[in-house]
């Protein structure tokens, strides 16, 4: 015999969801004083209220429903009134207080269910609370008793469990195509109603896609100020592979390949296309793509781009990049190298703000780095703040500082 092979499209799954169903009812006694002396064991009930498909009632015992308590304590009890077998559900009651302080009596099952799981009520007349509820002489001098009136709040959460299992029928949706199909309208120029010329070459777009995509197209081609019959648009200073990869994103809501930008004869690293797409989004105000080619930069971070990248971040206003490469360039394990960089001299040349930033984000890594002082560190390190083990001992240091922390420059 063969070997038996899984049939893996046979795999099923199912899922177990247990859920509450949760209602309120709120139950008025007035005339609370003619109650008393009804006789230990009799009750007043509130009406019937439904939830989760069962009726309750509330019950109220003035003189307490314990014969041994001898009418010192008031009862209440949360029954099942219509017919179940095994109703599981949580319970709440509340004893209003009246002065408007909010000082209500809470008793709830709602906190413990974690610890004790929900009440079970077997059968119709079952019930759930307290034969101690309140001290009636407390309960007579307090808040909770307003011109003879007491107010209390019940909340029921009946359980329900039901299963969820993989759907006999369904019809399979595949993903979005729409970015296919408008860089295929891209691709052949189809309905094409503006020409950009850029470097030498030429790439024909369609103004509503653009409009839609970019604001900076929209004014340009649309606004107040722009020209509605505007056919050809010379643009400067953007590479043309860095444009067609604008229009491509535009068209397509994606990054595009490099080689489907570039070509494979160009000498362009993604660094490179990624840097000058970023200044291009900001240009024309494409925040997604700007994100998008700021979450490349970040992965692609080295101590001798980290520079370069840091002043295109700050020139360009990407704020979460800008501070990726600071942390990157303050830690101790990159710091040399970064201030050996070709990047860095440019930095100190060009942009002296962005070293004084540099210096307050080493600064605040060496201060929580001393704060850690007192206690054992392991060898780890994560833009210079050591990582401190677990179950470490604590060490006494001597510090100078009047804050007790060390504060130490690394440059």
């Amino acid at each position: 015999m063969g070997e038996l092979v899984p049939d893996f499209d046979k795999e099923s799954c199912s899922k177990s969801i247990n859920e509450t169903v949760n209602g309120s009812h709120q139950f008025s006694i007035k005339g609370y004083s003619l109650a008393k002396g009804m006789g230990v064991g009799k009750c007043i009930s509130s009406d019937v209220f439904t939830v989760g498909g069962y009726d309750w009632a509330i019950y109220f015992y003035p003189d307490g429903k314990n014969p041994e308590d001898n009418c010192m304590y008031v009862s209440v009890f949360i029954a099942l009134a219509s017919e179940g077998t095994d109703v599981r559900a949580l319970f709440e009651l509340t004893l209003v207080d009246q002065s408007g302080k909010g000082k209500h009596k809470v008793h709830s099952h709602f906190d413990r269910a974690l610890e004790s799981g929900p009440y079970t009520l077997k059968y119709k007349g079952s019930m759930w609370g307290y034969k101690r509820f309140f001290r009636r002489t407390s309960l007579e001098t307090s808040d909770y008793i307003k011109d003879d009136c007491l107010v209390m709040n019940c909340t029921v959460g009946v359980v329900s469990t039901r299963l969820e299992g993989p759907k006999q029928y369904s019809i399979h949706v595949p993903p979005s195509d729409m970015g296919q199909g408008f860089k295929e309208m891209f691709d052949s120029e189809v309905g094409c109603d503006i020409v950009f010329e850029v470097g030498g070459e030429t790439f024909k777009a369609h103004k509503l896609i653009l409009a839609a995509r970019s604001h900076v197209f929209r004014a340009q081609l649309f606004g107040p100020v722009g020209d509605h019959n505007l056919d050809k648009v010379v643009v400067n200073d953007i590479n043309p592979s860095i444009f067609k990869a604008m229009l491509l994103f535009i068209y397509t809501d994606k990054l595009p390949d490099e080689l489907e930008v570039t070509g494979s004869s160009s000498m362009c690293t993604s660094f490179n296309i990624l840097q000058h797409l970023l200044a291009a989004a900001d240009l024309y105000n494409l925040d997604r793509l700007k994100l998008l080619c700021a979450s490349k930069l970040c992965e692609e971070l080295t101590a001798d781009t980290v520079a370069t990248t840091l002043a295109l971040a700050e020139q360009h206003h990407s704020s979460q990049l800008k501070a990726i490469c600071l942390k990157f360039a303050a830690n101790p394990g990159n710091l040399g190298a970064v201030m050996d960089s070709e990047g860095f001299r440019n930095l100190e040349e060009n942009c002296p703000s962005l070293l004084c930033e540099l210096l307050k984000t080493l600064a605040s890594g060496d201060e929580n780095s001393g704060m850690q002082s007192s206690r054992k560190r392991s060898g780890s390190s994560i833009y210079g703040l050591d990582i401190v083990t677990d179950g470490a001992a604590a060490e006494e240091s001597p510090s100078p500082n009047p804050n007790g922390r060390r504060i130490r420059r690394r440059f």
